[in-house]
């Protein structure tokens, strides 16, 4: 295998996150999702059909779910679709199971934060059990961190990083989760990863660094959620845009490297006063 799709940060269960355009809820109701659901969700549709199979050269792949695929109910907040936690792994499924059909059950599923997953992660397990995802080496379907090979490539994804409220700062901590892997490897004479994946910030960027296999790589996926009432408190995120897309991690034919796809969606149109 020589690629590998990260994507997270669905969010699903929320009116804001990447949703189908009508979901059935528990007790016979539906939800009909929003414009700008539909228009991530035309995105999403995209992404797997078009960028995917072009990137990834027509090749296998396998695809890995960085976390908080679902929303759960968190913070005191209102935006979700329904608080029955049956009704977001409902809509988590139907989401991603024809992803998994489509990698070919090459299906890796990872634990996000607990606020969002449940504590342990538990809602995000049982999303990972019914979706068949491999398991870990104690036999759970949701991870809290994979670590992949890749072809000749040792790529680590959990869901975590720092963040910051401060653009000039962005990639601070993605150098840091850099650094400290290649420390703590030395520590104990492991192999260090030639690629680190994050996710969490719903914002993407990344850091490259040369060594002597020839680069280490460092990045963050952007998301698939609109930006919510939390976003227009932090510093940096009250007047960015939402990024929607994913990340490929390849393996080539001379090193390893990464691709993303990062579509911004428009600020809002002017009011003339």
């Amino acid at each position: 295998m020589r690629n590998l799709i990260v994507v997270s940060d669905l969010h699903a269960g929320c009116r804001l996150g990447l949703c189908p355009p009508s979901v059935a809820l528990d007790e016979g109701g539906t939800y009909e999702s929003t414009p700008l659901q539909r228009k991530m969700y035309g995105l999403w549709q995209e992404f797997w059909s078009e960028w995917v199979p072009r990137f990834t050269r027509g090749e296998p792949f396998a695809v890995c779910v960085n976390g908080d695929a679902i929303d759960g109910v968190h913070h005191n907040s209102v935006t979700q679709v329904s608080h029955n936690m049956a009704d977001q792994v409902s809509i988590a499924y139907t989401l991603l199971s024809p992803i998994v059909e489509l990698c070919g059950g090459n299906y890796y599923h990872l634990r996000g934060t607990e606020a969002h997953a449940g504590k342990s992660g538990q809602y995000e397990e049982m999303l990972a059990t019914r979706l068949g995802s491999l398991p870990g080496s104690t036999g759970e379907h949701a991870r809290w961190e994979l670590w992949a090979r890749l072809d000749r490539a040792l790529v680590h994804v959990t869901h975590h990083i720092g963040t910051t409220g401060s653009m000039h700062y962005e990639t601070t901590a993605i150098m840091k989760e850099l650094s400290e892997s290649y420390t703590e490897s030395a520590r104990w004479a492991e192999e260090p990863p030639d690629v680190v994946v994050r996710s969490h910030r719903h914002r993407n960027a990344e850091v490259r660094i040369q060594t002597a296999k020839g680069f280490a790589t460092s990045c963050v996926t952007p998301g698939w959620q609109l930006k919510t009432p939390f976003a227009y408190r932090i510093p940096g995120g009250r007047a960015a845009s939402p990024q929607i897309g994913g990340t490929l991690v390849r393996c080539g034919d001379e090193d390893v490297y990464t691709r993303h796809k990062v579509w911004p969606l428009k600020r809002p149109k002017e009011t003339a006063i």
